[in-house]
């Protein structure tokens, strides 16, 4: 991709993480006295902001030097959204948490997963229309890409991997929780990018169901037995494994 390319994309997410800023901002403003609204919004415009910005980088996967480029902005943006995106999770199986724990409603929950998977498909609707401006080079063939085959592996050895790096990935949020916020997210950061580097190749290295959803919806509608065991099982399974099996041990440390 020439070096225009990568400008008007990094110009793009840009755009959106100073949209998302300002709408939060006045979600805050407008609904602070609806809890339950306001953390509806909160989590759509967050949800929204990560996965927009992840279908737009997966665009730049090939930009040279590989996979210098690509790691350096994956790190880049994870440290971005979690600095611009406090209080939210983008992320079901971290919605999933405090509910196994039992700390908060079946309701709430539900409507943040709800919130997670309707921005899931926002987003992807939205980079469709994007990218048929074709304001850089790469817009033109991610319409016609169908299913990208994001899985180079067989589906156990994907469902492992997923389930996996799930597990590694609870594991170091539940390490760092009293780390400072501003150190925890590029602790968070290094961990995502090495994981991508890691597995990116076999299975995407996601991680987070809503964010595949958006990512790969006509591979979930092709295969939506196996795609949702690899890519909604897995890492839940991994959340699962982590709060039942070794929260008890972490906490004794």
């Amino acid at each position: 991709m020439a070096a225009g390319g990568i400008w008007t994309s990094l110009g793009l997410m840009a755009a959106v993480v100073v949209a998302v800023g300002l709408c939060r901002s006045l979600a805050h403003r407008r609904l602070h006295k609806h809890q339950r609204l306001c953390s509806f919004f909160l989590e759509l415009l967050s949800t929204f902001q990560v996965c927009a910005c992840t279908n737009e980088l997966s665009l730049l996967g090939n930009t040279e030097p590989r996979p210098h480029t690509a790691l350096t902005l994956t790190y880049g943006f994870t440290v971005l959204h979690g600095l611009t995106l406090p209080g939210s999770t983008c992320n079901p199986c971290g919605t999933l948490q405090p509910l196994w724990g039992r700390r908060t409603s079946v309701r709430a929950k539900g409507l943040k997963i709800g919130a997670q998977f309707a921005a899931a498909v926002l987003a992807r609707v939205f980079m469709h229309f994007i990218w048929r401006l074709e304001m850089a080079e790469s817009h033109s063939g991610a319409l016609t890409q169908g299913c990208g085959n994001p899985m180079q592996t067989t589906e156990v050895q994907a469902f492992c991997i997923e389930l996996l790096f799930s597990v590694v990935f609870q594991l170091t949020i539940l390490q760092v929780e009293n780390i400072k916020p501003s150190y925890r997210v590029h602790a968070v950061a290094l961990l995502i990018t090495m994981l991508v580097f890691a597995g990116g190749n076999l299975t995407g290295a996601i991680f987070n169901p809503a964010l595949a959803f958006s990512l790969h919806p006509h591979c979930f509608y092709d295969r939506f037995l196996t795609y949702s065991l690899v890519y909604w099982i897995a890492p839940c399974l991994g959340k699962f494994i982590i709060l039942h099996a070794f929260k008890k041990v972490l906490l004794s440390l």
